[in-house]
């Protein structure tokens, strides 16, 4: 039986269906809903610093439309 240390650190899965997890690739693979979910985070993140900066797109419609 092999022992390892406790500072090493297991290997990272670098593979899902035979590609690479991180890998920018075209079209609709798993990917793709990994980059997809990445850059909504990002996106939501913008949007809500915006919002607390006081430009908000939502009240502001909503601001109209009570008119």
């Amino acid at each position: 039986m092999q022992t390892r240390n406790s500072t090493d650190l297991p290997p990272v899965a670098t593979e899902y269906n035979g590609k690479d997890r991180n890998a920018f690739l075209f079209g609709w693979n798993p990917q793709a809903e990994l980059w997809n979910g990445r850059l909504a985070m990002i996106g939501f993140l913008a949007y809500l610093l915006w919002d607390i900066a006081g430009f908000s797109v939502v009240r502001d419609i909503l601001h109209l439309v009570s008119y």
